[in-house]
């Protein structure tokens, strides 16, 4: 499950990249440095972990982690191929969910594609172009549905019929996401893949004196998106990166408290991006791992197996589940056992973010 950051060319993309992941994309001050996506692992940041890790001492502690991919700079015309943008297009579709990275800061020595510094024209510049991509692919679809709806498939006569509700609206300037839904339609719009149906958040790149309240910039973007299904994160891409530049957890937490943040911008960047991606963390627990395991929202128990090992999707027979907030109280697994807190779960059991699980399974 892929996240890609997005945005236009001198946003911040890389720069946020570089603090996020351990791999280094180039960052210039012009556009199209990044060429091919970078692609890296991020650990999800999880006070749990650390919990668990407390209680249990165990040998070493795995964290769930996403994956974030930085797409190159798209321009006005990239959905007729300006700029590298056909390329750029494909490795869009290729992710899950969307980081919408808009320009909130002015600074004379970084260039703009544009010439100004205006968020809410670039979001619509991106807009515009992912939503021209998308007709194309509506087209696409139609042009197929209608020659067999005529020969009197009523399925694909229900599909027309949706698709060209969809263009019409998408004509109007609004995104697929913003489309409403039901059983029926869900299913035949996701099918298409469409760019502004992915889920998304926009990250507004704001300068230091801005990270914790945000400016006028930011208010505009918000008021922008208050009709999408949207979350709006403010952090300053700059400052993220002198933290990450930082050696040890207590220089980091220092460098923090100057600035008044409780904690650094991309660990809210991750868990967002985590939750976008419609995923949660059930736990293992003992004294070699413990280890946070991720899952989609609403998997069953020998589905959430699986991510372990195949065979224990297979071969499950039953899951012996703690919550989070058992283990914690009473302290170990024997102490929750002993408390009656330890509960024996079937094939239908769906999991909830937090569990923390033992699987018995038999191949």
């Amino acid at each position: 499950m892929k996240c890609g950051i997005v945005g236009l060319p001198n946003v911040g993309k890389s720069t946020l990249f570089n603090c996020l992941s351990n791999a280094k994309a180039q960052s210039a001050n012009y556009p199209f440095c990044t060429i091919e996506p970078n692609v890296g692992t991020v650990s999800v940041p999880d006070l749990r972990l650390n919990k668990l890790e407390a209680l249990v001492v165990p040998e070493r502690v795995v964290p769930a982690v996403v994956e974030i991919v930085d797409i190159a700079g798209l321009v006005k015309g990239a959905s007729k191929g300006e700029g590298l943008g056909n390329q750029f297009l494909a490795n869009i579709r290729e992710t899950h969910a969307i980081i919408h990275v808009l320009r909130c800061f002015k600074n004379d020595n970084i260039t703009h594609v544009e010439g100004t510094i205006d968020p809410v024209r670039d979001k619509d510049i991106i807009d515009i172009e992912l939503q021209l991509k998308d007709l194309e692919t509506i087209e696409k679809k139609l042009d197929k549905s209608k020659r067999a709806a005529k020969a009197g498939n009523k399925e694909e006569q229900q599909i027309v019929s949706v698709l060209e509700k969809l263009r019409a609206f998408i004509e109007e300037g609004k995104n697929a996401r913003e489309f409403e839904t039901d059983t029926i339609t869900e299913p035949i719009i996701a099918e298409l893949q469409l760019l502004t149906f992915k889920p998304i958040m926009y990250v507004c790149n704001v300068d230091e004196k801005s990270a914790k309240e945000g400016n006028e910039y930011v208010e505009k973007v918000k008021e922008k998106v208050k009709d999408e299904k949207a979350e709006v994160i403010v952090l300053a891409a700059q400052i993220e990166a002198d933290i990450s530049e930082l050696e040890t957890y207590e220089e980091r937490q220092i460098f923090l408290e100057e600035l008044n943040l409780k904690e650094p911008g991309v660990n809210r960047l991750i868990r967002q991006a985590y939750k976008l991606l419609n995923l949660q963390t059930y736990f293992t627990a003992g004294v070699k791992e413990v280890r946070a395991w991720t899952i989609e929202k609403g998997w069953t128990a020998p589905q959430a197996a699986g991510v372990i090992h195949t065979d224990f999707e297979k071969g499950f027979i039953r899951a012996e589940v703690i919550s989070y907030e058992d283990f914690v109280t009473y302290g170990s697994e024997a102490k929750a056992k002993e408390a009656g807190k330890l509960y024996v779960e079937g094939k239908e059991y769906i999991v909830n973010d937090g569990d923390i699980i033992h699987f018995r399974f038999n191949v």
